[in-house]
């Protein structure tokens, strides 16, 4: 049976919509069991979109199960996403994970899954991600999928072992204040990530993804992507909390067929191509400087 899926929605109906209707047309969605957890409104300005995605949500079909959790208050997203799949890989061992603005090939939930099959044993993969960043691939490089040491948050999956082992509070934080070194190893995934966990840390943002990286980075592990991108992620458009509007992460999804490589390595050339479209610009390695202190 293929994984379960789970899906966070909240305020953006047209979002959830086309979300559905994407993983809908997917092969294995007819055999798919989806978690749907809605997040209740933050301000009564929120309730009646949050009621038009609780609508779409509660009639969903082509699915072989579909379970829907409507949450009274606001938990936000990352207590969400923490708590839901938590809850999901309790029961299940493995999910593939989703929010509600993307849109996905036709093959993504065989990719998802077939990953989920194939990689189970290599401990040092912690997640899969169907997304796949716009880097540039080198000419050489055969495979079809490719490690890098930083965990996805568009149309992901994991395996319950890999997901316990996250801590949530981050109870070295001192330590990892404390240490260049330590800093600089958890860049390896960007320098972006070292500013968004002192963020984190500080109460500015609300973020379960820098910490689900940095907990890729704790146990020198890596997150497998597909070379061809599997989704597309329609939420660069302000309509979300975390969302500024950008064109910087656009990729053509693919329908190509994928061979999984057995025992991918993580090549240096890829993770020196991440770092470079994920180093911050020298205004805001400036901002940085003069706010998180």
């Amino acid at each position: 049976m293929p994984a379960p899926i789970i899906l966070f929605v909240y305020n953006r109906p047209e979002h959830t919509r086309r979300t559905v209707a994407s993983l809908q047309a997917c092969d294995l969605a007819r055999e798919s069991h989806l978690y749907v957890f809605a997040d209740g409104p933050k301000t009564p300005a929120d309730a009646p979109n949050v009621q038009a995605v609780r609508q779409c949500v509660q009639s969903v079909e082509g699915f072989g199960q579909v379970t829907v959790t409507a949450r009274e208050e606001n938990r936000g997203l990352a207590r969400s996403v923490i708590g839901g799949v938590t809850e999901v890989l309790r029961e299940h061992g493995r999910a593939v994970v989703l929010e509600d603005d993307l849109v996905f090939a036709r093959n993504y939930l065989q990719f998802m899954n077939e990953a989920l099959d194939t990689y189970q044993a290599r401990r040092h993969i912690f997640s899969v991600s169907g997304y796949s960043y716009p880097l540039p691939v080198p000419p050489d490089f055969a495979d079809d999928v490719y490690l890098l040491p930083r965990a996805s948050s568009w149309g992901w999956a994991t395996w319950a072992d890999r997901w316990a082992a996250a801590d949530w509070q981050v109870a070295d934080y001192a330590q990892f204040l404390g240490s260049r070194a330590v800093q600089d190893g958890f860049a390896a995934g960007g320098r972006d990530l070292v500013y968004m966990l002192r963020k984190q840390q500080l109460g500015r943002i609300d973020s379960w993804a820098v910490r689900w990286s940095y907990a890729h980075y704790k146990h020198n592990a890596y997150c497998l992507f597909p070379v061809k991108s599997k989704v597309h992620n329609t939420g660069n458009d302000k309509s979300g909390t975390h969302s500024p509007r950008t064109t910087r992460f656009r990729t053509e999804v693919s329908d190509a067929p994928f061979q999984l490589t057995p025992d991918p390595k993580a090549d240096p050339r890829l993770i020196a191509s991440l770092q470079k479209f994920f180093e911050p610009s020298y205004v805001r390695k400036l901002i940085n400087r003069f706010t998180l202190r």
